[in-house]
């Protein structure tokens, strides 16, 4: 069950080809919800780090 074997999706992705351990569709339709997710929290994380403030650091005490 590696790169050689036709029979799995290793195998599948090795040989660029395509079955019914590696279906076309499926992986179309997975890289089509990928594109959409990528797009919208882009716009929405601006937003939201526009309106959270900075954390500011604090230096720390030395008994010397």
């Amino acid at each position: 069950m590696g790169r050689g074997d036709k029979k799995s999706k290793r195998g599948k992705i090795w040989k660029d080809s395509y079955g019914n351990s590696r279906r076309k569709k499926a992986i179309k339709a997975k890289l089509r919800r990928s594109a959409t997710r990528k797009a919208t929290p882009a716009a929405v994380s601006e937003e939201a780090a526009a309106a959270k403030p900075k954390r500011t650091t604090t230096k720390k005490k030395t008994d010397a």
